[in-house]
């Protein structure tokens, strides 16, 4: 299995990325509950090889940017840090969709990572609606110098659709995992064009996943659940980047070690029988 994947020139990322949103509080508010942890967290995935963080200047807000810059900055040259603009945080810690600010986010970001460009922001959309405004926007700061690429996340395939109309580009980000499988026909499409997809919450999230079925085939293969969950989306398409988080460092050397399984015909079979 490849462990790498080159989606541009200058974009050659992990096939197993790291998410940061759980560094921050609970809820992805506020500050962690420990700081170093975080730091170290951060530190042991670029050390096993990870080369694609995931990460967004409204978790916290600004949190898990901030950890980023403290625990690698100067950044290791093949470290691709990859953002999202279109929400920001209220007081209270609710989720606002924000598409109208963007230059001031995507600056946000430049500015608490420590960057003078960013090599890739994703759009995050709200509902159905067009996004073309907003990621016109976007495409205007690309062509000004201030992100190299762009994907969007939380999308339909018709906003991907919009949005390649307006700009090339290199991922889409949304739910998906072994129970939620929406998005099969458009991986399809994006895996025909060479663009990644980045499911995020591989694991379920906030409602981890859980099966007699995917206890029993990860105890077959001599693996862990998660491992098995991860490995499922690495052989389900190979432009798949899985972006797992977490907050310690024995649980991303278990997430990680998923790239070096490859599950058995059979036990693909019997995990496809976990498709919502």
């Amino acid at each position: 299995m490849n462990t790498t994947i080159t989606l541009a020139e200058d974009l050659t990322l992990s096939r197993i990325g790291y998410g940061a949103m759980q560094l921050a509080g609970p809820n992805a508010f506020g500050p962690p509950r420990d700081r170093a942890a975080a730091v170290q967290v951060l530190r042991a995935a670029v050390d096993l090889g990870v080369t694609h963080l995931d990460t967004s200047d409204y978790y916290g807000p600004h949190v898990t940017n901030q950890l980023i810059k403290e625990a690698l900055h100067p950044y290791p040259s093949d470290l691709r840090i990859v953002t999202k603009v279109g929400f920001r945080r209220g007081g209270d810690g609710s989720w606002e969709p924000s598409p109208h600010d963007l230059r001031a986010q995507v600056e946000a970001n430049l500015k608490h990572l420590g960057l003078d460009v960013l090599d890739a922001v994703n759009l995050r959309g709200e509902g159905p609606g067009s996004l073309a405004p907003a990621f016109s926007e976007l495409a205007g700061l690309r062509k000004e110098g201030l992100i190299r690429h762009l994907g969007v996340s939380n999308v339909t395939a018709a906003q991907v659709a919009e949005a390649r109309t307006i700009a090339p580009i290199v991922f889409v980000q949304n739910m998906y995992n072994l129970v939620l499988r929406g998005d099969d026909d458009l991986i399809d499409t994006l895996a025909a064009d060479g663009i990644g997809y980045v499911p995020f919450f591989p694991l379920g999230g906030w409602n981890p996943l859980q099966s007699a079925t995917l206890d029993e085939v990860a105890a077959a293969v001599g693996a862990t659940p998660q491992q098995t969950a991860l490995a499922w989306l690495l052989q389900r398409s190979p432009v798949i980047l899985p972006i797992p988080g977490t907050s310690s460092v024995a649980h991303l050397r278990e997430n990680i070690g998923a790239a070096d399984l490859t599950l058995p015909a059979e036990a693909i079979a019997r995990l496809d029988t976990l498709a919502g």
